[in-house]
Order: C-alpha cells, then structure tokens, then sequence
C-alpha cells in the first residue's frame, strides 16, 4: 500500500477522534477532562507526525523549498505540540478549552493542506514503488511497536 493511501486513512480516523473532542469540549466540567483528551490526541497524532516528517516530508523537502512551503509545514506542526503543550500548562478551564479547541482547528487545517497539496505533489514526483516502499516501512514501524 503507497503511503499517501495510509495516511489519508489515519486522517480519517484522526477527523472522527477531532469530531468527537471538539463536541465534547463545550460539555467537560473539569480541567483535567480537557487535558485528559488532549493527552489522548496528542498520544496518537505524535507518532503520525514523527513518521510522517521522516518517511514522506524528508523524501520532498526540495519541493517545499521551490513552492515556498517549507518552513510553513514544519511550522504547523510545531504550532500543533506547543498548543497542545499549552493545553496541560493552563490553570483555567475556559483557556484549556480554547486553546483544546484550537489544536483540533490547527489539525484539520494542517490535514486539509497535505491532503490538496502535499499527498498529490508526492504522487506526482514520487514513483509508485517509491511510494510503495515507504508504506511498507511505515507497516514495519508500526508492526515493530506493537510487539
């Protein structure tokens, strides 16, 4: 399986986790609620994002450099963890949800923007055994995690 097949699925099951923490947010009582879901997205999005940069972005970082795109990716991401490290720093339930709210928005920009531009640009210079190969050692490094 090419890996820009298995990342849009990961996206998937990332935008119904999203969908739930930004309908449960308005509801939670507590602080420790809301960082317990951001502990939960940011548990399952951290290991997204290290395979993502090392498998897919490294292979096209001279192609973000000639769109003017490549600072802005790495960016996103970095905004994403600082919001979420945000999220447990806070002292108010109001700010967490907010700033909660605000990682799960910053997601589905940064998903939306991979899946226009990044997961066509890399089908379009990336060979599909290329493709192929960095999917099948996305599936070895998940295989070697769960053992």
């Amino acid at each position: 399986m090419k890996i820009t097949d298995i990342l849009r699925a990961e996206h998937t099951v990332f935008y119904h986790l999203f969908d739930h923490i930004e309908a449960a947010v308005p509801r939670l009582k507590t602080l420790a609620e809301v960082k317990s879901l951001a502990t939960l997205a940011e548990k399952v999005m951290t290991p997204h994002s290290q395979t993502e940069d090392e498998l897919f972005i490294e292979p096209l970082e001279h192609c973000f450099e000639q769109i003017g795109q490549r600072e802005t990716f790495h960016h996103e991401h970095e905004l994403i963890e600082q919001t979420f490290a945000k999220v447990h720093q806070a002292r108010q339930l109001a700010i967490a949800k907010k700033l909660l709210q605000g990682a799960m928005t910053a997601s589905r920009k940064h998903f939306d923007k991979e899946e226009r531009i990044v997961f066509p640009m890399a089908e379009r210079i990336l060979k599909t055994k290329t493709l192929t190969e960095l999917g099948n050692e996305w599936m070895k490094r998940r295989e070697a995690k769960l053992s």
